[in-house]
């Protein structure tokens, strides 16, 4: 039987959207209120969906409270209440916009999990903006 279990978390963090390789006024224009000097904030809604086969012996696709554990050891604990900018290494070299921070949600996530499992990350940064990822 193939299967899909999710789980809802929140986070809120701080960012600034800005290129290095860009001049200030493109940035600006580009970005716009997101490339904001002194950063921005949101309340950011992370749904995690794991697809695969279930288990025959234990019935189960994963443990929730350890899917649970992985999402706050990987994402929460580092990402909520901080500057993605400036707290978060994975943002040192990369905008966090998203799309990135799907991205880096899902690699962190997807290390963490077995392999024969498939991951899906639906990151919301708004109720009405929000990005899907699923590693490909």
């Amino acid at each position: 039987m193939i299967a899909s279990a999710s789980r809802v978390e929140r986070f809120n963090a701080a960012h600034r959207l800005h290129n290095p390789d860009w001049s200030d006024e493109k940035n600006e224009s580009f970005y716009g209120l997101c490339n904001n000097p002194n950063y921005h904030g949101h309340n950011y809604k992370l749904i995690v969906k794991i697809t695969g086969e279930v288990d025959s012996e234990s019935g189960y696709l994963i443990d929730l409270k350890v899917l649970k554990n992985i999402i706050r050891n990987e994402v929460t604990d580092k990402f909520d209440h901080r500057n993605l900018n400036l707290d978060v290494p994975d943002f040192k070299d990369l905008i966090p916009t998203a799309e990135n921070i799907a991205y880096v949600i899902w690699h962190k996530i997807n290390n963490q999990i077995e392999d024969h499992l498939n991951l899906h990350i639906t990151l919301y940064e708004t109720d009405r903006n929000f990005i899907e990822y699923d590693g490909k």
